[in-house]
């Protein structure tokens, strides 16, 4: 069995403030937040990253977003927007390998960074 931190999370050997849970995801508040909500919302199997999604994944990762947005207004940021954010790989920022999508609103973003 592959064990890394969200696993752990997962299987609540770790403790996290969890804000929502089914049987496909879990989602719980980033313990280094970038902004004023910033939940991490991750799938219950491990999956590494992005590249490693396949089409069997498609109505888990359909889940995630709705599951996002739920959050969002759960959360109070989807009137006035909020952004969710997939790093993939050490270049593109993924310091975890189990694919998770980052609910980050509260504040304005700029683009690319920031």
């Amino acid at each position: 069995m592959i064990e890394c931190i969200f696993c752990k999370i997962l299987n609540k050997e770790i403790q996290s403030e969890i804000v929502y849970e089914d049987e496909l995801v879990c989602a719980f508040k980033d313990i280094n937040p970038t902004a004023p909500v910033h939940i991490l919302v991750v799938p219950k199997p491990h999956i590494e990253n992005l590249n490693a999604v396949q089409q069997q994944h498609k109505e888990l990762i359909g889940h995630v977003f709705v599951v996002a947005k739920e959050l969002a207004k759960k959360f109070g940021i989807d009137e006035k927007g909020y952004r969710i954010v997939v790093n993939c790989g050490a270049d593109g920022g993924q310091t975890i390998d189990h694919l998770h999508f980052h609910l980050l609103g509260g504040r304005k973003f700029s683009w690319p960074a920031g």
